[in-house]
């Protein structure tokens, strides 16, 4: 399985629903499990972004789908990189 950071900025809208159910985060997990992606890691930052997530899913075109559904929404926008393991990452340039 891919690894995936995604970096989550919540619009006006997405404010205001975590304000009044900041329970709706894990309900939002729930789906994207069920979109075929796994939430690995989830962290809420001080910053420019609102929530960093770590996602594992079986390739680029689910996690396209769970990033496209989520921002369709009008309450988040994200933004989505592929990670590789460090030590894979050595692999690859040691390799010919």
């Amino acid at each position: 399985m891919a690894v995936y950071v995604m970096l989550t900025t919540l619009t006006d809208e997405g404010r205001k629903t975590i304000k009044e159910r900041p329970e709706r985060i894990k309900e939002v997990n729930k789906e994207v499990e069920a979109m075929g992606a796994k939430v690995l890691a989830q962290y809420a930052l001080m910053g420019p972004y609102d929530f960093v997530n770590i996602l594992e899913a079986p390739n680029n075109s689910v996690i396209s789908k769970v990033a496209i559904e989520l921002g369709s929404r009008g309450t988040l926008s994200t933004m989505t990189m592929a990670a590789i393991e460090i030590n894979s990452f050595i692999e690859i340039m040691k390799s010919k």
